[in-house]
């Protein structure tokens, strides 16, 4: 039987937090930098404990104004002090209500250039490292990130997207092009179901490229997020697919 972690990025801001909960495993929680705030993050780390949910710290660019999604070139010690703030300011917060933190996984542009940058992927994966050399790393598939965080034996978790299409090299296609979200649930599903047992995902010009998939990503702020991942959930087990954390 293949199980899969269903991953969900959380605490930016939108009102859907509570309505994703039931419906996935793995929760990425925002650090206040790109989008939202101590306030936010305790509430959502109190949901998450609710659910039976992991919860991982999601730390972006310092730059809510484009919700951490237009690239920034910083110098490797500042994006190592930027991501360890904002793991240590959500570990702060899971020590306090008692809860555990599993995985970090990078925000948007940080996410997306760390992929094709093995100094930058090398920096994030030792400030993940330094701080607790037993979290997790979400990392998209087949990427530097994967590879820069496993050469250090950081344990990392080979991510896949239910909401986003790909290229032909295995990257997403990025946001400012029309074609890079998918916009019904049957298209979405398609994809997953098509990721998980095929381990392939068929890109925007029709290329099968293969992949890795151990944990599956949801975007919360999308317009169809919560029915995504209602219908995500369902079809899965419908198909005897078991949904956890890793």
């Amino acid at each position: 039987m293949h199980t899969i972690d269903l991953n969900c990025d959380m605490a930016e801001g939108l009102p859907n937090d509570a309505l994703l909960m039931p419906w996935i495993s793995s929760a990425n929680i925002a650090c206040g930098y790109h989008a939202g705030d101590e306030e936010t993050m305790k509430r959502t780390v109190a949901l998450a404990l609710g659910y039976g949910v992991s919860i991982g710290a999601h730390p972006g660019f310092a730059d809510k104004a484009n919700f951490g999604r237009t690239e920034m070139q910083l110098p490797l010690q500042e994006v190592y002090e930027l991501v360890s703030d904002q793991i240590v300011m959500l570990q702060k917060i899971t020590n306090e209500l008692g809860a555990k933190l599993h995985h970090v996984k990078p925000h948007g542009a940080l996410y997306n250039m760390a992929a094709k940058d093995a100094a930058l992927a090398a920096t994030i994966a030792k400030a993940v490292y330094d701080i607790d050399s037993h979290l997790l790393l979400y990392g998209l598939s087949n990427s530097q990130s994967i590879s820069e965080a496993k050469k250090i034996g950081l344990k990392t978790a080979s991510e896949v997207f239910a909401d986003r299409t790909y290229r032909d090299n295995g990257n997403l296609t990025p946001r400012t092009q029309p074609n890079a979200l998918i916009e019904t649930e049957e298209a979405s599903m398609q994809q997953v179901l098509q990721m998980i047992e095929q381990k392939t995902v068929t890109s925007i010009n029709g290329k099968q490229v293969p992949i890795t998939a151990e944990t599956i990503c949801l975007h919360g702020d999308g317009a169809h997020a919560v029915a995504f991942a209602k219908h995500i959930h369902q079809t899965l087990q419908q198909n005897q697919i078991g949904i956890q954390s890793l």
